[in-house]
């Protein structure tokens, strides 16, 4: 495996020779630091290429020192057989010759004498040929020679290639069967690869809120719906990919933040309103679907039922797509009704997503609605700033009408109407136009756009809005909006405080409370013995009227026994 040390002490072609053979990308134009990187960082990729890479170049620089080392010893063994011939004959002294009877054995005796001196010769040139290859460096043969062999040292020396082959050598039979057997990697090499991707392991879920850049964030409803370190970024071009608008509740895969980033951005949409993205993307918009009077009727007498939705469910039916008020007096039990109304919709409807708001109210009921409610409980309370309030409900609303694009029946109970128009009143910039009570002339304009949003859908879909209203609490401002809200809802509950004080629940003032078109809701039977109710008690006053309907429902179990228990 390549080091970063013995990388860097390579020239800029050798690493570009490197690079082309794993098939680095770009390594031509790339510094030879960054190649330096880039060769580290494919090998911590892919460690079987760079083996083989190595291996290659392992064959082939020792065949060329064999080539080299070949020729140095060649040219070492002439030039030592050169010189002991050169040097026998300058130390050849002449020898006496002997003197013999006859010339004869003269001439026999010399080419014996020739024959041995060429075998010693040989035998010496032999001896010098092997101590060459063995032992070059104690020799010193002429001055050329010498340098050759140093400038292969020091070549040698330098490469730091070949100090790790014959370290490598050194070691690799005795390291071999460790490694395989402790399946040990080079633990000098930092660059190796990530331990686990974390992208697309979280997936969250949250409602679309656009700045107005163009990007959003998707708000938690932990926090409701209120900037908070939960919030995941929605880029720009994902809102116009799918179509997306303020108040889609989008559920995606959301990755960490890298370095520089301050939030958890989303990297894919799995489901708009719970839907598939490409069915959201052709949706109608709210504005240009066609509202209807309800034509389905709410079952609150059937399961989780009390005496107010059993006298609610005869009096004043509440339909999908219901635009209701309940106008209350202070203290006379309105949060306790719509607590009993969410019940009983939730357990017999469980197809409806209900919403339960609570604008400015005191933080203690907020407790007590979220444990004692099943639905989603959105709240802002009354010590929070009134923009807060506006923008609590705005994203609610808009969260409201996206579910109803998508086909969806939803249920918004509003606790009050009245203190959302304060608010609203409260941020409202001065158009110079006052009605009396302190009112602004265009602050009660997104009130009533807000309550105007509850409408039942042709073909699919229904917003129902439940809203309390307070009257006779002493304020002005109350009267007036109170008055502004008159007759636009399509269901009316009078709750009268005389029938609270005497502790009789519900204090339902019953012949001022009914539901226009409730002929659309009830059956013919029905709508024929509540007439015959209605006549009987409209000689009564409130009070009676509820002490004689709240004995009679009490006897009962249900509301078809307490109708065919009525005379006529």
């Amino acid at each position: 495996m390549f080091e970063i040390s013995e990388l860097k002490e390579k020239k800029l072609p050798e690493l570009q020779e490197i690079a082309k053979e794993l098939n680095v990308p770009k390594y031509r134009t790339q510094k030879k630091l960054d190649l330096v990187y880039q060769i580290l960082d494919y090998q911590a990729a892919n460690p079987k290429a760079v083996k083989a890479v190595i291996k290659a170049e392992e064959s082939s620089t020792e065949s060329k020192k064999e080539e080299k080392t070949s020729s140095t010893s060649d040219n070492a063994a002439k030039d030592q057989k050169q010189r002991p011939q050169k040097n026998e004959n300058r130390n050849k002294k002449p020898q006496p010759q002997k003197k013999h009877h006859d010339k004869k054995s003269d001439d026999d005796k010399k080419p014996a004498d020739d024959k041995r001196s060429g075998n010693d010769r040989n035998d010496k040139d032999r001896k010098d040929k092997k101590e060459s290859d063995n032992k070059p460096q104690h020799q010193k043969p002429n001055s050329n020679n010498n340098d050759n062999r140093q400038k292969n040292q020091r070549n040698d020396n330098n490469n730091p290639d070949n100090r790790q082959k014959h370290q490598g050598h050194k070691q690799k039979d005795g390291n071999v069967h460790d490694n395989k057997s402790n399946g040990n990697k080079d633990s000098r090499n930092r660059y190796r690869e990530p331990d686990y991707e974390f992208d697309g392991i979280i997936e969250s879920e949250g409602v679309l809120d656009i700045m107005q850049d163009g990007y959003g964030f998707l708000r938690s409803s932990d926090y409701n719906y209120l900037s908070s370190p939960d919030d995941i970024y929605v880029s720009q071009s994902q809102i116009r990919l799918f179509g997306l608008k303020t108040g889609d509740t989008v559920l995606g895969e959301v990755r960490p933040p890298k370095e520089g980033e301050k939030y958890f951005p989303l990297i894919k949409v799995n489901k708009i309103n719970g839907l598939n993205p490409n069915v959201v993307r052709d949706r109608v918009s709210f504005e240009h679907l066609t509202p209807l009077f309800p034509q389905e009727k709410f079952n609150l007498a059937d399961k989780q039922s009390t005496i107010s939705t059993r006298i609610i469910d005869l009096f004043a039916p509440i339909g999908k797509g219901q635009r209701g008020m309940i106008v209350s007096q202070p203290k006379t039990g309105k949060t306790m009704l719509l607590k009993d109304i969410a019940n009983a919709i939730a357990a017999n409807h469980p197809e409806v997503y209900q919403i339960i708001l609570l604008i400015d109210e005191r933080p203690e009921e907020v407790t007590d609605m979220q444990r004692n409610v099943r639905g989603e409980v959105v709240a802002s309370t009354f010590d929070k700033e009134a923009s807060e309030h506006v923008r609590v409900a705005n994203i609610v609303i808009d969260k409201a009408k996206r579910l109803v694009e998508c086909g969806h029946d939803v249920v918004i109970l509003l606790d009050s109407i009245t203190r959302l128009a304060r608010a609203y009143n409260t941020v409202q910039p001065a158009s110079g136009k006052i009605l009396s009570g302190g009112v602004d002339a265009n602050a009660l304009h997104k009130p009533k756009r807000f309550f105007g949003a509850a409408r039942n859908i042709e073909n699919g879909g229904s917003l129902s809005i439940i809203a309390t209203a307070l009257t006779e609490t002493g304020s002005k401002m109350d009267e007036v909006i109170f008055e502004e809200f008159k007759g636009t809802g399509n269901m009316e509950l009078q709750l009268d405080r005389k029938i609270s004080n005497r502790r009789i629940f519900p204090a339902i003032d019953l012949t001022s409370s009914s539901t226009r078109r409730d002929d659309l809701l009830l059956d013919e039977n029905t709508i024929q013995r509540m007439w015959v109710l209605r006549k009987y008690l409209a000689d009564m006053n409130p009070v009676e009227a509820m002490e004689f309907i709240n004995d009679r429902v009490k006897q009962t179990r249900n509301n078809e026994e307490f109708l065919i228990s009525m005379n006529g």
